[in-house]
């Protein structure tokens, strides 16, 4: 999970701000308890110099600490998206689309959110780029990185 950022704006969903929070939660308390927890034993053990559950717990500790920091920071300059206009595709928007005799259902969320295999896809991925600012009936023309051209018809903004 990354994110992305304009003049340290984090663009999201509202769904996924709230994950944010959730996560942010988790790391604070249960993660934190567990990985003090793992310090104390490994601790119990002995000579820290040779002790690689010590080496291992203190560096889950120093990434649990980092992922927190960037958790707040991200939580502190969320910019939510709402998207209030259900005619044209931006940010927070679910559309299906048409694509050969294939239909598929998007969601556009920001870059901290996406999840491709889950049809959510980046407001700064190629493919998201393309359809922000669409609207139904529209023909979106995609060439993928490996140079095949995709065409999809937006059917409609659920």
């Amino acid at each position: 999970m990354f994110i992305c950022m304009i003049n340290n704006e984090v663009i999201i969903t509202k769904e996924g701000y709230l994950k944010l929070k959730e996560e942010l939660k988790e790391r604070e308390k249960k993660t934190r308890k567990e990985i003090a927890d793992r310090l104390r034993s490994a601790k119990e053990l002995g000579d820290l110099s040779e002790n690689d559950e010590y080496k291992t717990a203190k560096e889950m500790h120093s990434f649990n600490e980092t992922k927190i920091l960037k958790l707040k920071d991200m939580i502190l300059n969320a910019k939510i998206s709402e998207n209030t206009n259900s005619s044209i595709i931006s940010v927070g928007s679910k559309f299906r689309v048409k694509s050969g005799s294939s239909e598929y259902d998007y969601t556009i969320v920001g870059s901290s959110e996406a999840d491709p295999s889950s049809f959510r896809l980046s407001n700064e991925s190629p493919i998201g780029k393309a359809f922000l600012g669409s609207k139904k009936g529209d023909v979106i023309e995609f060439k993928t990185p490996s140079g095949s051209l995709m065409k999809f018809e937006i059917l409609e903004i659920l």
